[in-house]
């Protein structure tokens, strides 16, 4: 996450930016990924010095009752963006370039799960401070929007119906507060929470966002994230330094070097610790998924929440250590199914990972998608949630 409270008014702007990267030779020009940067160079422009809403709300309903009139009858925001497009095609660079250049006192640039989690520890935090308080809504809106009027989302995705339940509420707070929202997704927006369980209540928001957001389509035939691991192995024997060192490479370059965070996932009502995270690729050392009580759900959850997955030092395994085995099965079946990414290291190639006895028969389709998840096919597939 980056929260800035000022910017350089003498910026100019996304465009150059841009050029810039392709002049440096960092990048090479691509039509959509221009097209968008110049819808990202007009909202720069209309948001240069942009703070409606400098002040915490005074004390009392009084004084916020005046102090939301104030907000009110101030000019209408302008729209945000949400830009939709497959991975790898240039979203998060382009976000950069204008999360950097925007000339707004108070911005903050956060993956969109990462601001879930927070917002729930802030709603339950205040509804434990404030016992007597009806909606704890208005009170977390005021909080977020006095820290930021730009909010930059990575990754804007939803899986979780407690996500789906207040969203639409706070956001529509959010922009009462005149937020200016700029997301990237992997799902257009009408595709959001698509086939959960309550999605006819998650509806309202779909039609929130698109309201104040215009929805840009980045269609480049490239995925230049890919690209740049081309050549690079999934699997990596064995696992000694070498191994860690090249999956420490594949990991900068999934998560275009942001730094990793601790994250947690809801899995029927217990959260699943999850080490190591940057938007949708995780990295576990092998224990903490099968040496840990670990079930078909948790391997689930992982399976629709990260398309990339890097898992660092299998052993090999047996009848002596047949519980993790088993849960390796599951969990590779798991991600097989949902086409998750797989890097790891190992101390085998995959079809020598369980050589004999109880068990090993079976580990022979597991081996075999194994083998299938490094082939360039599968790694062209879609992650599917």
């Amino acid at each position: 996450m980056r929260n800035m409270s000022s910017a350089s008014p003498s910026s100019p702007g996304v465009i150059s930016a841009y050029r810039a990267r392709i002049a440096a030779g960092s990048i090479t020009f691509d039509p959509a990924q221009g097209s968008v940067a110049e819808r990202l160079q007009d909202l720069w422009g209309k948001l240069r010095g942009y703070n409606p809403y400098p002040k915490k709300p005074p004390n009392g309903w009084v004084g916020r009752l005046l102090h939301r009139k104030q907000v009110d009858d101030m000019q209408d925001h302008p729209n945000g963006l949400y830009i939709v497009g497959d991975v790898g095609r240039g979203k998060s660079m382009l976000m950069d370039l204008f999360f950097e250049a925007a000339d707004v006192p108070r911005k903050k640039r956060i993956h969109f799960h990462e601001f879930m989690q927070d917002a729930h520890r802030r709603f339950h935090a205040i509804k434990r401070d404030n016992p007597n308080i009806a909606d704890p809504i208005p009170a977390l809106a005021d909080m977020i929007a006095e820290e930021a009027s730009l909010l930059c989302f990575d990754e804007f995705q939803v899986h979780d119906i407690v996500d789906a339940m207040i969203l639409g509420r706070l956001f529509e707070a959010l922009f009462a507060r005149l937020v200016v929202v700029v997301a990237t997704s992997n799902t257009l927006p009408d595709d959001l929470y698509k086939g959960k369980p309550g999605r006819d209540a998650f509806l309202p928001f779909i039609s929130l966002i698109k309201k104040n957001l215009d929805v840009l389509v980045l269609d480049s035939e490239r995925d230049y994230r890919r690209e740049r691991l081309h050549g690079m192995s999934c699997w990596y024997v064995p696992a000694n330094t070498r191994a860690d060192e090249a999956l420490d490479v594949i990991f900068r370059e999934l998560t275009a070097g942001l730094p990793p965070k601790t994250e947690s996932i809801l899995v029927t009502g217990r959260t699943l610790a999850v080490p190591l995270a940057v938007g949708h690729t995780a990295r576990f050392d092998f224990h903490a998924l099968c040496g840990m009580p670990l079930g078909p759900g948790d391997y689930l959850a992982l399976a629709t929440h990260y398309h990339n997955i890097l898992i660092d030092g299998i052993p090999r395994l047996s009848p002596d250590n047949f519980d993790e085995a088993r849960r390796f099965v599951t969990l590779i079946d798991a991600l097989y199914e949902h086409r998750v990414k797989l890097y790891a290291s190992a101390a085998a190639w995959p079809d020598d990972l369980y050589r004999s006895g109880e068990g090993s028969k079976i580990f022979e389709r597991t081996a075999s998608r194994l083998e299938e998840m490094q082939s360039e096919e599968y790694l062209k597939l879609p992650h599917l949630t």
